[in-house]
């Protein structure tokens, strides 16, 4: 089975418990842009994030606060960070590199780097129409002028929006344009 899917590109950013990001923020974290995954948004409030002397500058946090800390970045970040995260599951961050988070408030070291496994997001009402369960791996695939096909995990919740998530790097490997249309294979 085959079914179309938009695809959005994930650029580096944060998720912050609510006491780091006391550490780091005075105030609330506020809404920037609302994203399609309900609830979800990327905010105003940026930061460093550093490993040693490297740093890549103006990282957005991502709301809302979670129950972990942790820093996604694309394999570009992190070579110029001189670090190798693995590539994870959104809150899979056990042995993941340490590094440190900024902002003119103070500074935090964290466990929690890590590339992002690509993912489709769903909800449970989509998963079961397709057939589908949560972590099940799918093809992606990618058509133009550099076409290719991909895995992507499947990452059901309840406020899962239809869509497929991949980083800056995937993105640019394959020509892709944010919200471009790509075809899930089951």
């Amino acid at each position: 089975m085959e079914k179309s899917i938009n695809a959005r590109i994930s650029n580096r950013h944060v998720h912050l418990t609510k006491e780091v990001f006391d550490k780091l923020f005075d105030g609330e974290l506020t809404i920037k842009t609302k994203l399609n995954q309900v609830g979800e948004f990327a905010s105003n409030e940026t930061l460093t994030i550093k490993v040693g002397d490297k740093k890549i500058e103006n990282v957005r946090v991502v709301g809302p606060l979670r129950k972990y800390t942790q820093v996604e970045i694309s394999k570009r970040d992190a070579r110029a960070l001189g670090v190798n995260p693995p590539v994870r599951r959104s809150g899979d961050l056990e042995d993941t590199p340490k590094i440190v988070l900024e902002t003119t408030k103070g500074s935090v070291e964290i466990d929690g780097l890590i590339i992002a496994n690509r993912h489709v997001h769903m909800t449970p009402e989509e998963a079961k129409a397709l057939g589908i369960i949560d972590k099940q791996i799918v093809k992606i695939k990618i058509d133009g002028e550099k076409s290719g096909i991909v895995d992507a995990a499947v990452k059901v919740s309840d406020n899962g929006y239809f869509e497929l998530h991949i980083d800056t790097d995937d993105a640019n490997a394959f020509l892709l344009e944010d919200n471009d249309k790509v075809t899930m294979i089951i």
